[in-house]
């Protein structure tokens, strides 16, 4: 895959979940416990995977938004990567820049360096977006975020 990156099919793989969380570890936990993975990949490798890297430097970009990932790729095969967008019931502190509390995360769990590259560029474009924005505020579903992001690329 190269760097321009489908998001849509990504998290078409992936999923769009809600899910109540008192904290960054609490909802790495419950986000790892609800998804499926790749054979020869447990929810707690990945749950220990993203805490390690939150502790590294926060993941919260900002504007209620954070975008967390693996400190080096953790899947061995392009067709098992994916995002998911996790909608978080009450905002949580994640330390972002800003100081916003989290409302949303991405989670990017991808093959490689240059895919996890062209996902955080081409969701840098998408979060700058009006109707992106406001699709994420009311929490929309996979659907409505693809037909935005097809409609922007």
């Amino acid at each position: 895959m190269d760097t321009k990156v489908n998001l849509a099919d990504l998290i078409h793989r992936g999923g769009v979940m809600e899910i109540d969380a008192a904290n960054t570890e609490d909802a790495y936990k419950k986000f790892t416990a609800e998804i499926n993975l790749p054979e020869g990949i447990d929810s707690d490798f990945l749950y220990r995977a993203l805490c390690d890297r939150e502790h590294v430097l926060s993941t919260a970009v900002g504007h209620g938004v954070a975008l967390p990932h693996t400190r080096s790729p953790i899947f061995k095969e392009e067709i098992d990567q994916r995002i998911y967008v996790v909608y978080l019931k009450k905002p949580i502190d994640m330390h972002a820049p800003d100081s916003a509390p989290v409302n949303v995360m991405f989670v990017l769990l991808t093959q490689n360096n240059q895919t996890h590259l062209g996902v955080l560029s081409s969701l840098a474009g998408y979060l700058n977006n009006h109707n992106f924005k406001k699709a994420l505020e009311i929490k929309a579903n996979e659907e409505k975020l693809a037909a935005i992001i097809r409609e922007l690329a």
